[in-house]
């Protein structure tokens, strides 16, 4: 018998699948998967425009493997590079470059029109409480 925490859990989840998709597939006419532009994201605003590939595997989510993964195709493809810290030559960082900046801040209009869309779609078909809720926990106090 699913409990009122239960029917909350499914409804959070249901939303989080159905926008992460959207956001996907609008993201990939940017040529970003979605952990990418996050990762572009949470580069941009960090000091220098760099993270420990660690720290970034935190924001993001993801384990060091996949935060590899991830990195190595940022590069490939010019919008992150590699740098050693220069106080501890084992610590690496990723560091966004310009490229990188222009195609996050090119994707960003993409991201947010989705997500607004995404959200409200999703209240009208059904998980409503949900995004009602959520909204109403990311207002400032």
């Amino acid at each position: 018998m699913a409990t009122i925490d239960d029917d909350m859990w499914v409804g959070v989840v249901r939303l989080h699948a159905r926008v992460e998709r959207e956001l996907a597939d609008a993201l990939q006419r940017h040529g970003l998967g979605l952990s990418e532009y996050r990762a572009l994201c949470h580069l941009s605003t960090a000091a220098d425009g760099e993270l420990r590939m660690q720290e970034l595997a935190d924001l993001l989510g993801l384990n060091q493997s996949s935060v590899t993964r991830l990195v190595a195709r940022l590069e490939a493809a010019g919008l992150t590079r590699r740098d050693l810290c220069a106080n501890d030559r084992r610590g690496v960082y990723t560091v966004i470059t310009e490229e990188g900046r222009a195609r996050k801040n090119g994707a960003g209009g993409t991201y947010e029109e989705t997500l607004t869309a995404a959200l409200d779609r999703a209240a009208v078909e059904g998980l409503g409480p949900a995004v009602t809720a959520l909204r109403a926990s990311a207002q400032p106090a």
